[in-house]
């Protein structure tokens, strides 16, 4: 007599690469859905650990130096340069999972004002510690931080200028879609200046006058940075960094 059971159904095959795919991951897994908040962007797949690393940065910083007594032209300066970290993130977050023309959009726009903020808070908390070492006549260039830190802002400037030029006036690159391509390097950079100011804030904490005055624990540290590249690296998409062809 001949079986009558229903053969297993065969497992549907992977779907092919597209640009929702992540650099870690399933396709979709870090890709905003068109009827979803953008704001959920920022916690979308990995992005809650990156969201606890931010969050525990900002606090292992601002209880240190609130905790201590510091120099009144010193305390604004890691208070600040971390807030601007903090947004420097969130504006990647934010970005990172958009794939159509219209969540895209948004994205980019919240991309554009969250990187402004950090900007005036990184151009605030520079100033003050510059004036600080012109008043107490310091050397500008006393420790790996300031070579890092300096080397940061230079690169923040220009793909602050870089972005807003392929965003809003791309003409200058010889139209839409040459300007289009250009987005890749924009990408690159950006993940390249996030490791970099992760990197700044690690090498501040060596410095003397945090060993001797605010004493932020370089372990907390390195913990919190390293669940910022674990909630990030993994929702980066392969096809909008120019690794992968798809639709």
């Amino acid at each position: 007599m001949a079986s009558t059971e229903t053969p297993p159904a065969q497992a549907d095959p992977p779907a092919p690469p597209t640009e929702s795919e992540p650099l870690l991951g399933r396709p979709g897994d870090a890709t905003q859905k068109p009827d979803a908040p953008i704001a959920r962007n920022f916690v979308l797949g990995t992005g809650w650990i990156a969201q606890v690393g931010a969050l525990l940065l900002l606090a292992v910083i601002w209880t240190s130096v609130l905790k201590h007594q510091t120099h009144a032209l010193v305390t604004p300066h890691p208070l600040l340069q971390s807030l601007g970290v903090f947004t420097v993130l969130q504006a990647i977050l934010i970005l990172q999972p958009t794939t159509t023309p219209a969540a895209k959009l948004l994205g980019q726009r919240d991309h554009f004002f969250l990187h402004l903020l950090s900007l005036a808070l990184f151009i605030s908390g520079t100033t003050i510690i510059e004036v600080n070492k012109h008043r107490n006549h310091l050397a500008h260039f006393h420790s790996a931080h300031a070579y890092f830190g300096t080397a940061t802002l230079i690169l923040l400037l220009l793909q602050y200028l870089f972005g807003f030029t392929i965003w809003a006036v791309p003409r200058v690159w010889g139209g839409e879609d040459a300007a289009k391509a250009l987005w890749k390097y924009h990408r690159w950079t950006g993940y390249a200046a996030l490791v970099l100011l992760l990197a700044t804030v690690a090498a501040a904490v060596e410095t003397d006058y945090n060993k001797a005055v605010m004493k932020v624990p370089l372990w907390w540290v390195v913990a919190a940075e390293v669940l910022i590249l674990v909630g990030v690296l993994p929702r980066v998409h392969l096809r909008k960094l120019g690794l992968r062809r798809g639709p």
